[in-house]
């Protein structure tokens, strides 16, 4: 793949989305980056924004399509997601829906739309979570968002299936515990580490390691 091909990121303003941005950019990728608002972080890579838009409303992902047009995506990549912690004794069923309406229909609702723009030899990453394995699942809790990813991965592993024969490969990506605010920056190592990593499993995908569920740092997790 060209180093002037098409890379569209959501959740592009802060965090893993802006670190990998940057990581495609500086490798002289032509990057949109998508996002609800833009950031003076994400202005300053001075690449192409598209914000304004929420993967979980149909409205704005229709509009995403629009001004997209009919330019081929070498590169789509799911990243936006949101985290409501929870235990058993505080379940709030509204938080649990918002996040499959973002962490799960959202990136399906952002293939769907932008399906017509890739091409064999595209790829799909989705940024899941391990806390989304039921394998790996040693410490409970944090429901919504759990079920939420685990219900990502489902849908990523049908969408290779489904897509391998137009040459469209998926990977389904746990980018490590990443000091963003999503965990008020607890996490072990740095967005731009994760970043690179998750570039990585993206660059060494091929079309038959497609629908795997990878650690960024290349570990195959358990489902």
């Amino acid at each position: 793949m060209n180093n002037s091909s098409i890379v569209v990121i959501t959740g592009a303003n802060r965090g893993i989305g802006l670190a990998l941005c940057r990581a495609y950019q500086q490798n002289g990728h032509q990057v949109i980056g998508v996002c609800r608002h833009t950031s003076d972080e994400l202005n300053r890579l001075d690449i192409e924004t598209i914000d304004q838009i929420d993967i979980s409303i149909p409205d704005d992902i229709e509009r995403l399509s629009s001004i997209i047009g009919n330019r081929t995506i070498n590169i789509l990549i799911n990243n936006a997601g949101i985290l409501r912690s929870m235990n058993f004794d505080l379940l709030d069923y509204d938080a649990i829906q918002e996040q499959f309406n973002v962490n799960t229909l959202g990136p399906l609702r952002v293939v769907e739309a932008l399906f017509d723009n890739l091409t064999s030899g595209s790829k799909i990453g989705l940024v899941s979570s391990r806390m989304g394995s039921i394998g790996d699942n040693t410490s409970g809790g944090t429901y919504g968002y759990r079920m939420s990813k685990c219900a990502l991965n489902v849908a990523g592993k049908s969408m290779a299936v489904d897509f391998k024969p137009k040459g469209i490969a998926v990977a389904i990506l746990h980018p490590g515990y990443v000091q963003t605010d999503m965990v008020n920056h607890n996490g072990d190592i740095s967005a731009e580490k994760s970043a690179a990593r998750l570039k990585q499993r993206m660059d060494e995908m091929t079309i038959d390691t497609s629908g795997t569920f990878w650690h960024s740092n290349g570990e195959i997790l358990p489902w």
